[in-house]
């Protein structure tokens, strides 16, 4: 009897032994980092739907997790095996299982950069969009166009044009057109102040028309500082019902246009040849930046009524059609 429990003893001790030996090299591989002297980052996806066996091989095969076994068993024991979220993520050998698995149960997905400039037509966004990865061209630009879409982010537009603020995003490798152009419609909003809107009706505009005429002060501008001194043009040239003759205007209006415009493209009728329309055209055409709004809604206090580019970007301003003539044949037909 005695020999009988000496022997259960030595079993009871072992299998205690055996299960502290596998609790303490399970806490070591939690705390552990695969390869802690790495600065490398590896792009991980884990799809909709995946099972966790799959991202724990997946994990091993990129070398971010020594054992997929054990990495199973502090998830099980944490309760985060059924809570991974799909999506794109950076991760590093040199985080330990358990700030992975934190990254992976939190949803803290790798954010795709999206830079935008001022000055952007939709079609200019859409191919950046497509560039990052997002989704194809043509599904954003038939979304950024779909009427109901602007109706329902509260633009009184046929389209988002001029509203998709130009900005730096980021976003996950999931994210919708719908969700992107939110965004920037979101920052539009933040940016275009309630006292601006105030001081466009003070004006006489819609929130719509000020957006127009700062796209075309954006497409205008080849040097900052004369964003207020352009929009003081047009405005004297709209309060004397002249038309605003404006070249950036009538290349939106072009399909396919070549980069180089005629005096064909100057007669041609389109909603947008601003040569021939009276007024601002039907909407913005492109995405003005703050600086361009804030110059359309504060023009400078001037009497020009033209401007003709110079060499160096800069414009030159005139008031009366003589001196503009002569302008344009000293810093454009001479050139």
């Amino acid at each position: 009897m005695k020999k009988k429990l000496t022997v259960l003893s030595i079993a009871g001790c072992l299998i205690i032994s055996l299960a502290v030996y596998v609790a303490m090299d399970i806490y070591f591989f939690a705390h552990r980092p695969a390869d802690k002297f790495t600065t490398k980052t590896v792009a991980f996806q884990i799809l909709p739907g995946q099972s966790f066996k799959r991202i724990s091989d997946n994990l091993h095969h990129h070398n971010l997790i020594t054992s997929p076994a054990k990495f199973k068993i502090i998830a099980r024991v944490n309760d985060h095996d059924r809570n991974i979220v799909a999506g794109d993520y950076a991760l590093s050998p040199a985080m330990t299982p358990l700030q992975i698995l934190k990254k992976l149960s939190d949803g803290i997905v790798k954010l795709h950069r999206l830079s935008i400039p001022e000055g952007y037509t939709i079609v200019q966004i859409a191919e950046k969009v497509e560039a990052a990865g997002f989704c194809d061209r043509q599904t954003f630009i038939r979304t950024a166009t779909d009427k109901t879409v602007a109706i329902k982010l509260g633009i009184e537009a046929q389209t988002c044009e001029g509203f998709l603020f130009p900005d730096t995003y980021y976003f996950s490798g999931d994210v919708s057109p719908g969700q992107i152009i939110s965004a920037m419609v979101e920052r539009f909003n933040h940016v275009f102040l309630p006292e601006w809107k105030k001081q466009a009706n003070a004006m006489g505009f819609s929130v719509l028309e000020m957006v127009t005429l700062a796209s075309i002060i954006e497409k205008e501008t080849g040097v900052a500082d004369e964003r207020p001194t352009i929009s003081s043009v047009f405005h004297n040239r709209l309060k004397r019902k002249m038309r605003l003759a404006s070249d950036p205007t009538v290349i939106y209006g072009i399909p396919d246009f070549d980069g180089n415009i005629t005096r064909k493209h100057l007669t041609t009728p389109t909603p947008y040849n601003t040569y021939i329309i009276k007024g601002l055209p039907p909407g913005p055409i492109a995405s003005p930046g703050a600086a361009s709004l804030h110059a359309a809604l504060f023009p400078a206090d001037t009497e020009y009524l033209y401007f003709v580019a110079r060499p160096d970007r800069t414009h030159y301003f005139s008031k009366t059609l003589k001196e503009h003539n002569q302008a344009v044949r000293k810093y454009q037909l001479r050139r």
